[in-house]
């Protein structure tokens, strides 16, 4: 039998991989008296994907240095934000992520027995509870709350009050769940700071705060629920993962935002302190790495190639996803996901509406809108009124685009820019040069007409997904068909706000970092 780890090998296995930890000698000093009681929480919201491997992994890592661990089901912060979870659909959800996160502990061999599952609604409704929701409400103030949900919580144009009210009760669950610390990703460090400024006014102990990084999706962004090729679901057949690997960001001896080479530091490597590279004998053969940091250097140095490194985490991620998909292979659990997840289409087999037929709905999801990088710009050789883009939209190869601009945007301001690219137009020859997509611009509604291609926020990556507020979910077309004139019927509703920013129907186009703009062009048009 294993001695048990002594305080500096708890620290560790604690911190280790966190991006930062806040109250680290309150960390230490509690583990050389007694075991830290941690908690983690999570939103009932959109279906778990294989991200949260990340966080399970670190609960594993908590467990093995004793730690007394929570999980709090969010369900009550999930109907706040927004409305992500409707309120008809809360326990249906909550009921979801107790089978899913459960299982997915299961596969990674962390012992349930060890855990405590709490549900938000089990005591946020309590009388004393509530009691401190006002007392918090009465010294809190609107600029702070709001700063403090800005990472977390939904932004809309027009906030509810609900949004303000989030980032109280989570500093409040600290106090309620009799914990040391909390563990979060550091997009939560807002709301952490927000508790440990807040708590000690209602005569509660300030907490300790760790957070794990932001791990890169498949694009290269955030893997999000909302962003269909980010993820993998953790039901998603063997074939589709195949396929979401296929198309994942990961070029050749580019560590930055690789979301394979991240998956494999957070969640493979801290599992089996190993991860096997597969490869062909004429490539070498396989090769094992048991530090990660010599995986990295030979993928950075081109000794691993993305292909090897994209198949060996195909079969590692497999075996984890194996015995999910074995637990949800039965019909009491398939009703739960189909139930809480419903489809927005409930038309019968053949129908107009289903899978099996054209959808119809013609609403923004269904357009594949990226962030795009402009990587070059040249004049068409045939015309003198269009520019030849090169732009790089997180696929293998970047995209051939004809754009109108010449007399609009000089050259030197496209080089290098950031654009908004619609994606799934049936590309088209324009003066002989196929345009594989379409630069979205703002347009002045008077004479004389000015033109401002549309500008994401700051620190997008190239392929991350636009989207339009409240049309999160959905699969873009693979491509739109020119005779259905999608894209035509919803275009007619975008415009630019008083504010600047792009809207379809006075909802906000999106990506996960803040609204998508234009610089000056009030009121014009989109197009």
């Amino acid at each position: 039998m294993e001695p048990a780890p002594g305080p500096q090998e708890k620290y560790q296995l604690i911190t280790r991989n966190l991006q930062e930890v806040l109250g680290e000698d309150k960390l230490m000093a509690i583990l050389k008296e007694r075991e830290l009681k941690i908690y983690w929480g999570t939103a009932t919201t959109g279906k778990p994907h294989v991200a949260y491997f990340v966080p399970m992994s670190k609960i594993a890592d908590f467990l093995k240095a004793g730690c007394e661990v929570t999980i709090l089901f969010a369900d009550l912060h999930a109907y706040l934000d927004n409305m992500k979870a409707p309120w008809e659909l809360l326990e249906l959800r909550t009921r979801y992520y107790e089978h899913v996160i459960k299982a997915m502990l299961e596969s990674i061999g962390v012992p349930l027995e060890k855990l405590k599952f709490v549900r938000g609604t089990d005591y946020q409704l309590s009388k004393e509870y509530t009691l401190d929701v006002y007392r918090l409400s009465s010294v809190v103030t609107q600029h702070d709350a709001k700063k403090a949900g800005a990472e977390v919580v939904k932004q809309v144009e027009h906030p509810l009050l609900s949004g303000l009210l989030y980032p109280g009760l989570q500093a409040l669950d600290e106090e309620y769940l009799k914990v040391d610390a909390q563990f979060g990703g550091v997009d939560q460090r807002k709301i952490f700071t927000f508790a440990e400024k807040y708590l000690p006014s209602l005569g509660y102990a300030k907490r300790i705060h760790l957070m794990n990084p932001m791990v890169p999706g498949l694009t290269g962004s955030k893997m999000s629920s909302s962003e269909e090729d980010s993820k993998i679901d953790l039901l998603d057949r063997k074939e589709d993962v195949k396929k979401k690997l296929k198309k994942a960001f990961c070029e050749p001896g580019n560590v930055e935002n690789n979301g394979v080479l991240s998956f494999i530091k957070h969640v493979l490597f801290p599992l089996k302190s190993e991860f096997v590279v597969l490869r062909e004998e004429k490539w070498g053969g396989n090769k094992t790495y048991t530090a990660y940091e010599a995986l990295e250097k030979d993928f950075a140095e081109q000794v691993v190639h993305p292909g090897d490194l994209k198949n060996s985490v195909e079969v590692a991620l497999n075996k984890l996803l194996d015995p999910i998909r074995e637990k949800f292979n039965n019909p009491e659990l398939k009703k739960l996901s189909s139930a809480a997840y419903p489809t927005p289409s409930k038309a019968k087999p053949g129908e107009k509406g289903t899978r099996n037929s054209e959808p119809e709905d013609v609403v923004p999801s269904r357009l594949d809108i990226r962030v795009g990088k402009v990587i070059s710009v040249e004049k068409h050789p045939d015309a003198d009124s269009l520019y030849v883009e090169k732009v790089d939209v997180g696929e293998a190869e970047p995209r051939t685009v004809v754009s109108g601009l010449v007399h609009f945007v000089p050259k030197e301001q496209l080089q290098d820019r950031l654009v908004v690219l619609l994606c799934n137009l049936k590309p088209q020859k324009m003066r002989g040069v196929e345009s594989q997509g379409m630069v979205l611009c703002a347009s002045s509604v008077g004479e004389p007409r000015q033109v401002e291609p549309l500008d994401p926020p700051a620190g997008c990556c190239a392929g991350e997904r636009v989207f339009v507020e409240g049309y999160e979910g959905g699969e873009p077309d693979e491509e739109l068909k020119p005779k259905k004139k999608v894209f035509e019927k919803l275009q007619a509703d975008f415009r630019v706000s008083e504010d600047c920013v792009a809207q379809w129907k006075q909802r906000n186009f999106l990506t996960k970092l803040g609204t998508v703009s234009c610089k000056s062009l009030k009121g014009g048009s989109i197009s």
